[in-house]
């Protein structure tokens, strides 16, 4: 009989890729805890939840599950009825119910300006793919990060298709209904608005709720700290080990 301890699994969104996690994998690392931050192939909603799901799978044992922006809402469906995700934690991240999508979210509440810096181009199967403009990126997304480094996310940005944005929640039980949740809010967010963000955490009834001040839409590369200490509480607060 041996304990397995949970893994930490994060999901980055739509104009991101798995390197924005870095500075929070790094400091969980130090703590001796398995991280590992999963591809999302921002393609489609539906399929890239079952590729979330097959990444869970492949673990082989409990996991904490930490998402970023449309992340959220590949989740909220890949850990739908997964008896393996034992805590959720939402970063700057749509925390949606059945039938909502990314898009309708968005506009729940004003100050997102997101629409305004994309550019949007079509593909051979017919869907649109959307990225941020190289020069509106560092404002928009990254408001607090270095230039520097805002201008290579940019670079690096993986873009999303239209399809994937407005496409409804499936399941008819969202993982936060049936799995407990904490939430970090970007008080600057111009992606994800913060008083959406405080209304998901409300909703889901967060078991904890850290608001960062001043923190953009890239909170994870910005405050990778504040990040670390919600997945600390996150793992103290979920079943910390199972039986094997």
């Amino acid at each position: 009989m041996t304990e397995k301890q949970p893994t930490i699994v994060l999901v980055h969104g739509a104009f991101a890729e798995s390197a924005s996690w870095n500075g929070v994998i790094a400091r969980l690392q130090e703590r001796s805890l398995d991280a590992i931050a999963v591809g999302n192939p921002l393609r489609s909603l539906a399929g890239d939840a079952q590729y979330v799901r097959d990444a869970i799978a492949s673990i082989g044992g409990p996991v904490v599950l930490v998402a970023h922006s449309y992340g959220g809402m590949v989740a909220t469906e890949a850990a739908a009825g997964n008896d393996a995700v034992i805590a959720l934690v939402y970063v700057c991240a749509f925390a949606p119910d059945h039938g909502e999508t990314a898009f309708a979210l968005s506009e729940m509440f004003p100050g997102s300006t997101l629409g305004d810096a994309l550019t949007a181009y079509p593909l051979s199967n017919g869907d649109i793919e959307l990225r941020i403009r190289p020069d509106r990126f560092p404002q928009q997304f990254a408001a607090d990060v270095n230039e520097a480094e805002a201008m290579l996310m940019a670079a690096t940005q993986r873009p999303v298709t239209q399809a994937a944005l407005t496409e409804a929640l499936p399941t008819d039980v969202p993982a936060w209904k049936t799995i407990p949740s904490w939430f970090v809010i970007g008080e600057d967010d111009r992606n994800i608005p913060a008083e959406l963000q405080r209304y998901m955490a409300e909703r889901a009834s967060s078991r904890g709720t850290r608001s960062v001040a001043g923190a953009s839409h890239a909170l994870s590369v910005s405050s990778p700290g504040a990040v670390v200490d919600t997945v600390l509480e996150a793992l103290a607060g979920a079943a910390m080990t199972v039986v094997d």
